[in-house]
């Protein structure tokens, strides 16, 4: 009887974090889909600054309705200025990609970022990580090649931008994880709006007048101002989504979901803008997808081994 009730609420627990994760898949590719539509007449930098500015205006209330303190460890601050230049930098490349190129293109390339930071772990951090696993993270590569190289011939080098997202992405979940164990989540998105969002403005402000396409603002008009607040408001809701389902659920349960992303993306990209990959992208797609779902299978067995390990008597 006891056993039964306990286990209830950690099974409701793990079934609102898969919703929540579903939540994300679905919400985020609006966010793209936001900035897309932006970026018809509005610069990227713009774009990017109102992203942040939106996420911070979003999350002050709750700060305040949550009673959270803002204060932060003098060591932490450091962390939170890279996390933040981070997030910046990778936002304004795949915006700036997107621009141009079809949202499931663009985001296909940037699921580099989970092979990334298995390499790092384990070439930089010295984490435990075995060959079946970074044999996989070099199969996800050849897929992002395919993607890749159709974009690069019809797109130029700004094919190359979702390069920079996965990368500044990857170390950005990193640095994450040594802060989120320290900051409350609502405190941590909003010292992030924050921080880029005065990172992002004074930019904009030096540009003005330049000519620059990337940075010189524009005067927003008519519905150009829904699709910013969206990238803002999409941008919030999607990682507040995400942080708390990796809060009520293993990452295990839920990495696999984040693939969901990708066909929402194409389904977006197909109805509001009429772009559909082609035959090798399509490949690429399948084939990171497939090397990330076995990559995510390789841990779980790994981790199982060692909870084995740990159970066995000593002899």
């Amino acid at each position: 009887m006891t056993s039964a009730t306990s286990a209830t609420p950690s099974t409701d627990r793990i079934l609102a974090g898969v919703v929540l994760m579903l939540g994300f898949c679905v919400t985020a590719p609006l966010l793209d889909v936001a900035a897309k539509l932006a970026s018809q007449s509005i610069p990227v930098g713009q774009i990017t600054a109102a992203r942040f500015v939106v996420q911070c205006a979003l999350m002050a209330p709750f700060v305040w309705i949550m009673g959270l303190s803002l204060r932060v460890p003098r060591g932490l601050w450091s962390a939170l200025l890279f996390r933040a230049l981070l997030l910046f930098v990778s936002t304004f490349c795949f915006i700036a990609a997107i621009s141009v190129m079809p949202l499931a293109d663009a985001l296909a390339i940037v699921f580099v970022a989970p092979f990334i930071v298995l390499l790092v772990g384990k070439f930089y951090l010295g984490e435990d990580v075995g060959p079946r696993r970074v044999g996989a993270a070099m199969v996800g590569f050849v897929g992002v090649l395919c993607v890749i190289q159709p974009s690069f011939a019809a797109f130029g080098a700004v094919a190359l931008f979702p390069l920079g997202t996965a990368v500044g992405f990857a170390f950005y979940i990193l640095v994450t994880r040594g802060l989120s164990r320290r900051v409350h989540p609502v405190t941590l998105q909003f010292h992030t709006g924050l921080i880029a969002s005065l990172l992002c403005l004074p930019v904009i402000l030096l540009a003005q007048g330049t000519g620059s396409e990337l940075l010189d603002p524009v005067w927003p008009t008519g519905i150009v101002w829904l699709w910013l607040f969206g990238v803002g408001f999409f941008a919030t809701i999607s990682h507040m989504m995400m942080t708390y389902a990796l809060s009520l659920a293993p990452s295990a349960t839920l990495a696999p979901l984040q693939y969901l992303e990708l066909p929402v993306a194409t389904l977006l990209g197909y109805l509001v803008f009429h772009d559909f990959p082609n035959a090798l992208t399509l490949t690429g797609i399948a084939i990171i997808i497939g090397a990330g779902l076995y990559m995510i299978h390789r841990e779980r067995v790994t981790a199982r081994q060692l909870i084995t390990e740990r159970a066995a008597p000593p002899i």
